[in-house]
């Protein structure tokens, strides 16, 4: 498989297109050629391609920020001399003066596929500032680790935020360059967009399902991305983060286990069997023990279960991780009618709303949770039907 990034710079004529072009890119330490070379690294030592300015998402251009809501500051690269926008930091949005610096903007963040990601919403971000501003942009697109599978309920209109920018499902099934192509489309702008496609793409193909795992190392698109493992469990697990469980942060494997010091985790376990084996298939639940060394719960041993999808268990098309964490939490409030559940704001800068809802796109998920009469099958019916009104409507824009 060939990403984006690597057609660019085998491409004479690709290259052609750039040349004298004042060039930005986006990026971080997950942005690496297939010689695991920092894309940065590499344009700068193109003949052709002069970045002269780049940009760092959330948890920096380095990858070095550890938390939500930890900020980054603007600098100057130390080695290429360029000045590095942070735009996880007193500004979220490029604003002109950052887009003044350049022409054409080269996007190349690794994406994982779950509506949350915040590099989504800063892709979004400046297509509409590229939009305004009369840029020229293109996506270098990467694989969806989590692959084509829907998942999730869409996020309402209104509930907008840096963790959820648009109305996508939880889990969409896109690579960010098909991303890049329904945004386009779906918010009207008029933007000069290009996608540069992979090579030997095949997103249902086993084992990876898209993701190249015998041909290129995994590099942790943010500090807690540690594994595909994680990335998918990801659309699921996140939902914890508005929890006061742990979502795993502090340990070894964070988002893909979860827990707390005050609960059975057995007896959550059963629960979630007699509420739906179904929401429980495709991977393998395993039961166990972690102590945080940071974050919720530090210091105290926790009560948990870890998702595993790479044993034989796993079964890609199967596997639904918004509901299967939907249903650890139906569980758990059966088993704690009176569990303190739901964290308090703030989160990802929003300081109002709870940041279940927040994280969710809504406050459906938590109404559910928290109702006893909600049955398993009333919140299927409701995701069955916008999963299907999202496949649909994102058909146009598949590339592979």
């Amino acid at each position: 498989m060939k990403f984006g990034i690597d057609r660019l710079l085998s491409d004479p004529n690709l290259q052609g297109e750039l040349a004298g072009k004042r060039l930005a890119v986006v990026g971080n330490p997950a942005s690496t050629t297939d010689a695991m070379l920092p894309s940065l690294d590499a344009l700068m030592g193109s003949e052709r391609l002069k970045p002269v300015a780049s940009f760092g998402p959330q948890h920096g251009m380095r990858g070095d920020k550890q938390d939500n809501m930890v900020e980054s500051e603007d600098y100057l690269d130390p080695v290429h001399k360029i000045p590095v926008f942070s735009l996880y930091g007193e500004h979220r949005r490029p604003t002109d003066e950052m887009l003044a610096s350049f022409d054409h903007l080269l996007f190349d963040l690794q994406d994982l596929g779950c509506r949350i990601y915040t590099y989504i919403s800063t892709l979004k971000y400046f297509l509409e500032a590229c939009a305004k501003n009369g840029k020229s942009i293109w996506v270098l697109d990467r694989p969806n680790p989590a692959g084509r599978p829907i998942d999730g309920m869409r996020l309402l209109a209104g509930q907008e935020s840096f963790v959820g920018s648009d109305e996508l499902t939880m889990r969409y099934g896109l690579t960010s360059g098909e991303l890049a192509g329904w945004i386009v489309h779906k918010n009207k702008l008029s933007v000069e967009l290009k996608v540069i496609k992979l090579e030997n793409y095949a997103p249902d193909a086993a084992p990876g399902f898209g993701w190249p795992i015998f041909d290129r190392p995994w590099v942790n698109p943010s500090p807690n991305a540690s594994s595909l493992n994680m990335a998918r469990c990801f659309p699921g697990t996140v939902l914890i983060e508005g929890t006061s469980l742990s979502e795993g942060r502090g340990t070894t494997t964070p988002l893909e286990c979860i827990g707390a010091p005050d609960i059975e985790i057995n007896k959550i376990v059963a629960a979630m069997r007699q509420l739906s084996l179904d929401w429980m298939q495709g991977v393998h639940v395993r039961p166990c023990y972690f102590e945080p060394t940071f974050h919720k719960h530090q210091g105290s041993m926790c009560e948990a279960v870890q998702f595993h999808t790479d044993g034989p268990d796993y079964r890609h098309q199967i596997f639904k991780p918004y509901r299967l964490v939907a249903l650890f939490l139906k569980a758990l409030r059966r088993v704690y009618p009176a569990y303190p559940l739901w964290r308090p704001p703030p989160y990802e800068y929003e300081e109002t709303r709870l940041p279940i809802d927040v994280i969710n796109g809504g406050p459906d998920l938590r109404l559910w949770v928290d109702d006893a009469s909600a049955t398993v099958a009333d919140l299927d019916e409701r995701l069955n039907r916008e999963e299907k009104e999202w496949q649909e409507e994102r058909a146009p824009f598949l590339l592979y």
